[in-house]
């Protein structure tokens, strides 16, 4: 019976410890001008992802997300936005479409990556680590709306998310910013 319980313990070791068998930096995306992006070039960066669009009552907080970048962008800290059409179809757009609206209308300088699925049977690989606990070893996630914000230290790990209305400033946000 021991022996038994052994097993059985090693066993939950074994699936606890390979539950999270990829970092952040394992994904490659593509930019929104269709560039290859290993995300292994943020190593030793503090990285928040938001999935965004244009025609959103929550767009407006492209301007926010700028300002925070701004603000940081020198302490190790880079955004990186993934616009996605899954919510009331509010990210109609192609990927230059996208790329100019982000940049006529908020000075956008935060990398954009292309257009993806953040939920749903086409989910992009990285949204499936980012929103399963059975992936990312910590939580799930799921996008709730667009401008879901997700963070990932500087060693590639999930730390945990931000819903949508919460603001790109919110206390959470900042705390795990500016924690050396």
């Amino acid at each position: 019976m021991k022996s038994f319980i052994l097993i059985v313990v090693t066993m939950m070791c074994t699936l606890s410890l390979g539950a999270q068998d990829k970092s952040f930096y394992d994904f490659t995306v593509k930019t929104i001008d269709g560039k290859e992006f290993p995300l292994s070039f943020l190593k030793g960066k503090k990285v928040l992802v938001v999935n965004v669009a244009s025609k959103c009552g929550l767009t407006p907080q492209y301007k926010k997300l700028q300002d925070l970048y701004e603000k940081y962008k020198d302490r190790d800290f880079v955004i990186i936005g993934f616009p996605a059409n899954d919510f009331m179809g509010q990210e109609p757009g192609s990927n230059e479409e996208i790329a100019t609206f982000c940049s006529l209308n908020y000075d956008v300088t935060f990398p954009m990556m292309a257009k993806i699925s953040v939920k749903g049977k086409n989910m992009a690989p990285l949204y499936q680590w980012l929103t399963e606990k059975e992936l990312n070893g910590k939580e799930d996630a799921p996008v709730q709306w667009n401008f879901q914000k997700f963070m990932v230290d500087e060693n590639g790990n999930w730390i945990g998310f931000v819903a949508p209305k919460e603001s790109p400033f919110s206390e959470k946000i900042i705390t795990w910013i500016e924690k050396e």
